[in-house]
């Protein structure tokens, strides 16, 4: 069992830091992977859950959208619902609620079953990110929460990277209900591995509406959450539809790219953001507040690139990869943030975080999908840059208040 970090004492010598407990942050870092890879794994299998329901690609889609609408209602109740349970608990039931999900979706006869079992996962997920801030203070303390936070966002990139198409490459070699129920029985046995690994986790004294009005109270919380939103829909703006702007660029001979031209630089995007997550995240309890207004500014600067440099492959190449070397870690900066700006209400701060996200997603999706039929997509990558700028000015204002 880990303990926390020692709390210091003004005038005395900081006292030496326990070792980092690596195998309760790998656990919560595979118990990311998973989630994640769950919750992307139907964009990758549209066509083939169509076809064994009966349905369209659009219906098949919905089953993401409704993950997120029960990301976004979860993280607004979850402290009013469980104000008391340990968090340790909670994680563990969260990751059988998970698997349970994953198991109800590969034997579903019927689309609706599937909704439910996807509404399932969007509360599991959407807890697992509230309980993320506080249960990484638990196992490192305070000074070290953004190092701890690495692990936890560490999962999303490597699911970007490696769990959706490996998810994909399975589906395609047997069958995609197959590749759920591996999911959910990996959950199984993550739910575990949380037992063995994790300390108990107290609740926080407060929770509900009443602890996130109060953390909305603090100064330049509010802000903050503003420039957060609005990054977020700046970034799944650009990001939901870069398919379009990526067909606009040509190669050497002048040509649209080739598919899988277009798939490697996908695939850039993804490592980059693996990476950038563990370089960020190794300076990011010290730097939170300059990649905070710098990370926007250089997601921006690589929409740019990619909407004005479709004749240079090699610059949309860079672009984006330093976009995803910037945004992956992104979540990793804002919970730092919050952890820091909101130290005595760390599970008030992770959900807001998370609503902000889901909505923000929400909002990109549902609007970025009608200015594109509308305007065209160099009016949608327009509109998301001039967001991304206006949440880094956000975020540079919310850093003048005193926590």
């Amino acid at each position: 069992m880990t303990t926390t970090a020692p709390i210091p004492v003004a005038g005395a010598l900081p006292a030496t830091q326990p070792p980092m407990p690596y195998a309760a942050l790998l656990t919560l870092m595979a118990m990311s992977f998973l989630l994640v890879t769950s919750e992307f794994l139907p964009n990758g299998v549209l066509t083939e859950m169509a076809a064994g329901l009966g349905i369209t690609p659009g219906q098949a889609g919905q089953t993401v959208s409704m993950t997120a609408l029960a990301g976004l209602i979860t993280a607004l109740v979850v402290g009013s619902l469980f104000p008391r349970i340990d968090r340790r608990s909670l994680l563990i039931w969260m990751a059988i609620l998970g698997a349970a999900s994953n198991v109800l979706v590969a034997l579903a006869p019927s689309f609706w079953l599937i909704l439910v079992a996807r509404f399932m996962l969007g509360a599991a997920l959407s807890t697992f990110w509230s309980m993320s801030i506080s249960a990484a203070s638990s196992l490192v303390g305070p000074r070290r929460l953004g190092r701890a936070l690495m692990f936890t966002s560490g999962g999303v990139s490597l699911a970007t990277v490696a769990g959706v198409p490996v998810g994909v490459m399975l589906s395609n070699a047997f069958d995609w209900r197959l590749v759920f129920a591996i999911i959910g029985a990996a959950m199984l046995l993550l739910a575990v591995s949380l037992r063995v690994t994790l300390p108990r986790i107290p609740a926080t004294k407060a929770g509900g509406f009443r602890a996130l009005d109060r953390a909305l109270r603090v100064p330049g919380v509010s802000l903050g959450l503003g420039g957060h939103v609005l990054v977020v829909l700046g970034h799944f703006a650009a990001y939901t539809y870069i398919r379009l702007a990526l067909e606009r660029v040509t190669d050497a001979t002048g040509a649209p790219l080739a598919p899988a031209t277009i798939v490697v630089l996908l695939a850039l995007f993804g490592a980059g953001g693996f990476v950038g997550n563990f370089a960020i995240g190794l300076v990011v309890d010290r730097a939170f507040k300059q990649f905070s207004m710098l990370a926007p500014l250089v997601i921006a600067a690589a929409a740019v690139t990619v909407l004005a440099a479709p004749g240079a492959l090699w610059a949309v190449g860079i672009a984006v990869t330093v976009w995803g070397f910037f945004f992956a870690s992104w979540l990793l900066v804002v919970n730092t943030w919050a952890g820091h700006r909101l130290p005595d209400a760390l599970e008030a701060g992770g959900s807001l975080v998370v609503v902000g996200f889901q909505g923000a997603i929400f909002l990109a999706a549902a609007g970025g999908g009608l200015l594109s039929d509308a305007a065209g997509i160099t009016t949608v990558y327009l509109v998301a840059i001039v967001t991304l700028v206006c949440g880094s000015a956000l975020f540079g204002a919310s850093h003048r208040g005193r926590a």
